[in-house]
This record gives structure tokens, C-alpha cells and sequence, in this order.
């Protein structure tokens, strides 16, 4: 399969620093840990992807509500310009009056919050041979001290001064040629240990056959503190030397030729943690999911004569636990041992807190809506008792389907915590052909979700999983690995499953894992979810809808259409005594790029990137400040 390029050689003035055409930040606080810290609580910023430590979405202002979000209008809106659109993915910052959003082509805008005014911008001077597996995106940036971090298509990691977007540090983690790149948000944390605060990040590249790798840095300089390959067996770092292997060193999950030796496919690997971590303060936890394994092709990472099911391809395809102190592994669960279809485990892994309604003892949770088409509620206390095990059966509270029509499996045993898996793998090319017989697959390896995270929200207690319903032809493909080429070993075609709609936002108790409500959406929902405590949940649309809806019961309150497909996240703050909802519109992402049936419904959206801010009418908030 040939993979997706785009030419992205940049013109001499997109070359220039961002400085010569700034107009600097004046006078603009520093941002402490505390202030991220406490991100959740406050509401005149936005300082973390998540909208918290937690990454739970969830905001306090209560100003824009169901009674009054009908109300909703333009504040402004800031077109990112030039010829570079495709998808707009990005969660936007803001800090003291000023938006800090990414864009497409790793691309970097700080904006006046106030007016939609362009401070400054940075855009990276990429190469031409860029390896973005699933279009040029770039979902968000980190912030802390004087400084804005975002990560750039040619696998690097940049540090600017947020007040005047010039260049403090560039940091290479990895071979742009090979298939390395970044497209997620970076993440600061804090080690408890040590007091030293830590700029967390992942590497992407999954489909180019690429080692997975989490890393933390010393914002301050961008020197690499440990280093976290997510492939079993492969070794770690700390402060520069090798530290230890993740997992077993043998890798016994990674099936050895008939010589001994570990097979192809675990040099190449997979399991980039490419989405943004989540952080467990008390326990000094780096919380983030791990990659697909490398092929795609599950013959490739199995022994010769084998069943698929006998194989796990760790530490791909779940929920990682890190220390953040070291980069120890300390607990993992896998939602698809030995994945065969591409779903992944990188969507986000959403920290909660619930008293069990049996014991009524609180339980520390994670929540995670995996591309499989499950719903995961795992207990992070019992499952980080132990160094980096899988799926200790313990930890499994309850993995409910999210999405109709799932084919590859029943669902998950709770005393092993495995899949009940059904006759659902490609089967294997058989000698003397090119590809192996075609079977339906759904989800398809786009997911009963994707990216796009979900939210929580502490009033209602649900889950709002922006899902789709889909499916795929699917067949194997002979491959051998090239650097710098596609390595999936599979073929597809995406179709739909329902005619009357693709997207499905549904919302989903943890406790039961019972569908509270849906609604449905005629093309694919790629945009994260927001909730307030003004009883609302936010999302956005393929065809160009910024959306509220009333958390409780899923009725529509309110639309806006912003002239191109929304599939960014939702943000909120409050300044001057009046809230702000902003949201980028921008179509692309990886659906429009894989062709099938989704093709001809795409191709509507017309494209476009820009961001968007709304409020109500000053007559509707004076008087309420």
C-alpha cells in the first residue's frame, strides 16, 4: 500500500522565525506548576491538554448554560491562512488573554484572546520527505515557565518563548526518514521524587514499522531525562545511559525464528504512545496508551504454525503505567493482545474517582474508550501493585461495548482479563498467493473511536465518547520491511455499516456500562468532547458544526457553522466576567484519506483553518460577573 505524502517544502518567508513578524506578549505571567496543577480548578486559563492532570474535560463555569447557550455568537474568528489547511485536530491553550493554538504543518499561533489579533506565529521548516502516516495534523501544545512547547512532523520537540514565539530549544527524539514523527500534545508533570517538573511527550510512526518511545524532558533545556520504548524487551533510559528493559528481556510475547532469534517484526515494533498522557499525582504516575504493534499483519508476530490468540506483541495495543521519577513501567493493561486490526490503545485514558455502590468504599479509576470498540473502567491502584504486568485480572472493573455490530469479539473475561475473542482474524496468505481471503471486520481499524477524546462529567457521571459506526473489508497482504516505506502487511476497504448515519455520540455510565443516550450524526464524528457544569456537552462535526448539548438527555441546544469540518477539541475559560467557548474548524484528519465508502461522503466538506471563538450577548452577563 502506497503510503500518504504531502509536499510540505516551505516557502522562504514560512522559513523565518516567527520573531520578525511578532508582536511581542507584554508583560505575561509565568506559569507555575501550581497553576497547572490546579487547571481543573480554575477557570480564567487553559494550561494542560484535558482541561486537567486528568484529562477528565470537564469545566466549572457555569455563565453559559442549557438555558442560555441558544444565545450562543461569534466573538471573533482568526483564519490560520496561507495554502497549508488539511484537518485542524488541535486543543487550543489559554493563558492570560492570549490563545496559544497549533495547526496543520506543525504550525504554531499565539492570539489575542480578547480581539482574534495574531501575536505572534511560528511555522517549522520541515523537509520534503516528512513520513505522516494520517495527514499533516498537530493537536496541541504544552505550556509552562515562559515557554510553549509543541512537536513538529520531522520528529522534534520545540520550545519558543511564549511571548514572542522565538526559538529557546529544538530537540530531534528520533529519524523523520525512517517514519518517526510527532502529532500529539506534549505534557508537563511533575516528579514527586525529585521536585523536578518534567515535559512529557510520545513519538508517532506506528505504520512505518518504527519503535514506540516515551520520553520526558527538562523544559528548561530539552535534555532528555529517561526514555520509555513501549516494545517488550527493548531497553530503556535514564540520564543519558541504559537503564532497563520494558518487561520480560526475552521478550517471550514476541515469537523467535526457527534460529532463536526474535523475529522481524519485533525489531520494528510498534506501540507509539503518539496521544497525551494523563497524570496520577499521588501515586506519581504518567498515565498514556500505547500503539498498535508493527506490522499490522498478526502472522508476523506469531510462531510459525501457531494460533494468534497464544500471543500478546507487549507492550502495544493498551494503557500504560509509568513512574515518573524513572520511566519504570509500573502497570499495564492490554485492551487487544497480539492486535490483528490496527485498533490501537492511544485514545485517552481518563482519570476518575467513584464510591462502588456495592462496599461504598472510593475507587481510583481510569476510563478508556478504545478503538476496538470497548469501554474500559480499569482500578489504577490494583493495577499498578506490581512492575508492569498485563491485565491483572483484579484491575478489570468493566469493559462494555461503546459501538453496535462489533465482530472480534464477544467481550472481555473478567477473571483473566482477556478478550472473548470470535473467529474474526485475517487469515493468513496462503503459498503461492499475494493475499490471504477478505473478511468483514467492524469497527474498522479506524475505530469504534479514535484520537478524539472523550469527556467526564462530575455532574451527571457519564462519559461522553464521540464514536462512529463503520467497517471494513479486510485481507492480508504479503510484506517484508523497507525503511522509510509503509509496513502494514493488510488490506481494506472502509464501508459503512448503517445508511442513515456514521456518527454516534453516546453517553456511557462507568459504573454499568449502560448507554445513557445517543445521538446520531450522518458523517464520521472526529472531534473531542468538552463538558461545564452549566450542564452542557460540547463537540463539533465533519460538516462543520460547533454543537452544544444538554448533558442529561442528549438534546441539541445549540449549532453553529463555521464554513469547514470540525474535528478539534472544545476548550472554555472565563475573561472580563464573561465565558468563552473556543473550538478550530479545519476538515481532514485520517478519514478522508482512506478512501471507501467514506470517500464520497467526505468529499462534501469543503476545507479550510481557522479558529473560532464564541459568548453571549453582553445583555445576557451583566450583572452575573
Amino acid at each position: 500500500m502506497k503510503s500518504t505524502r504531502f509536499n510540505t517544502r516551505p516557502t522562504l518567508l514560512a522559513a523565518v522565525l516567527a520573531a520578525s513578524f511578532c508582536t511581542p506578549v507584554m508583560a505575561a505571567k509565568s506559569v507555575s506548576w501550581e497553576d497547572i496543577l490546579n487547571d481543573d480548578k480554575t477557570t480564567q486559563d487553559v494550561l494542560s491538554y484535558g482541561l486537567g492532570l486528568k484529562a477528565q474535560r470537564f469545566s466549572t463555569l457555569t455563565q453559559i448554560n442549557t438555558k442560555n447557550v441558544e444565545h450562543l455568537v461569534p466573538a471573533w474568528s482568526f483564519s490560520f491562512g496561507g495554502e497549508k489547511q488539511r484537518g485542524q485536530e488541535a486543543q487550543a491553550l489559554v493563558h492570560d488573554g492570549v490563545i496559544y493554538v497549533t495547526a496543520s504543518y506543525s504550525r504554531i499561533f499565539a492570539i489575542d484572546a480578547r480581539t482574534g489579533k495574531r501575536l505572534w506565529e511560528y511555522e517549522a521548516r520541515l523537509p520534503d520527505d516528512i513520513r505522516p502516516c494520517c495527514d499533516v495534523v498537530n493537536r496541541g501544545a504544552a505550556i509552562y515557565g515562559d515557554n510553549i512547547y509543541f512537536g513538529t512532523l520531522d520528529a522534534a520537540i520545540v520550545a519558543l518563548n511564549k511571548n514572542t514565539g522565538k526559538v529557546a530549544w529544538r530537540k530531534k527524539f528520533g529519524d523523520h526518514k525512517v517514519g518517526y514523527t510527532m502529532t500529539g500534545a506534549p505534557f508537563v508533570v511533575k516528579d514527586e521524587k525529585s521536585g523536578k517538573v518534567l515535559l512529557v511527550h510520545g513519538s508517532s510512526g506506528d505504520e512505518f514499522g518504527v519503535v514506540g518511545w516515551l520520553f520526558a524532558r527538562d523544559p528548561e533545556t530539552g535534555e532528555e531525562v529517561w526514555a520509555r520504548p513501549m516494545v517488550e524487551g527493548h531497553m530503556g533510559r535514564l540520564n543519558g545511559k541504559e537503564s532497563t528493559p520494558t518487561g520480560d528481556k526475552e521478550a517471550p510475547s514476541w515469537p523467535r525464528d526457527k534460529d532463536g532469534k526474535l523475529v522481524e517484526a519485533w525489531h520494528q515494533g510498534g506501540g507509539a504512545p503518539w496521544q497525551t498522557a494523563s497524570y496520577d499525582v499521588e501515586k506519581n504516575m504518567v498515565v498514556i496508551g500505547s500503539g498498535n504493534p508493527a506490522p499490522w499483519n498478526t502472522w508476523h508476530r506469531t510462531k510459525e504454525g501457531d494460533d494468534p490468540r497464544n500471543w500478546d506483541s507487549l507492550f502495544t495495543s493498551g494503557q500504560a503505567y509509568v513512574d515518573a521519577s524513572n520511566g519504570e513501567l509500573k502497570g499495564f493493561f492490554q485492551h487487544t493482545p497480539n492486535d490483528a486490526w490496527d485498533f490501537s490503545g492511544n485514545n485517552s485514558v481518563v482519570l476518575f474517582e467513584y464510591k462502588d455502590p456495592k462496599t461504598g468504599k472510593l475507587v481510583k479509576a481510569s476510563a478508556h474508550a478504545d478503538r476496538n470498540g470497548f469501554f474500559f473502567v480499569t482500578d489504577r491502584e490494583k493495577l499498578t501493585n506490581g512492575a508492569g504486568y498485563p491485565n491483572k485480572p483484579t484491575s478489570l472493573i468493566g469493559a462494555w461495548p461503546f459501538v453496535d455490530g462489533i465482530t472480534w469479539a464477544s467481550g472481555f473475561d473478567l477473571k483473566t482479563g482477556k478478550p472473548i475473542e470470535k473467529d474474526n482474524r485475517p487469515p493468513k496468505v496462503k503459498d503461492g498467493a499475494e493475499k490471504g481471503d477478505s473478511i468483514f471486520v467492524s469497527p474498522p481499524f479506524l475505530g469504534g473511536t479514535n484520537w478524539m477524546p472523550m469527556s467526564f462529567s462530575q455532574q451527571t457521571g457519564l462519559f461522553y465518547i464521540p464514536a462512529n459506526h463503520w467497517a471494513m473489508d479486510y485481507w492480508t497482504e504479503k510484506l517484508t520491511y523497507k525503511a522509510g516505506s509503509a509496513y502494514l502487511g493488510q488490506g481494506f476497504r472502509i464501508k459503512r455499516l448503517f445508511d442513515d448515519h456514521v456518527g454516534i455520540l453516546r453517553a456511557i455510565d462507568p459504573k454499568t456500562g449502560k448507554i445513557a443516550w445517543e445521538h446520531k450524526e450522518k458523517f464520521p464524528l472526529w472531534a473531542g468532547t468538552m463538558t461545564t457544569a452549566g450542564g452542557l456537552l460540547f463537540t463539533g462535526t465533519s460538516d462543520g458544526y460547533v454543537k452544544a448539548f444538554d448533558a442529561k438527555n442528549g438534546k441539541e441546544l445549540w449549532k453553529f457553522q463555521t464554513g469547514s469540518g470540525v474535528v478539534s477539541v472544545p476548550v472554555t475559560w472565563e475573561m472580563d466576567g464573561e465565558q468563552y467557548v473556543g473550538i478550530q474548524s479545519g476538515y481532514g484528519g485520517a478519514v478522508p484519506l482512506w478512501g471507501g465508502d467514506m470517500a464520497e461522503l467526505t468529499k462534501q466538506v469543503t476545507q479550510g483553518g481557522s479558529m473560532w471563538v464564541f459568548k453571549l450577548p453582553k445583555v445576557l452577563t451583566q450583572g452575573k460577573r
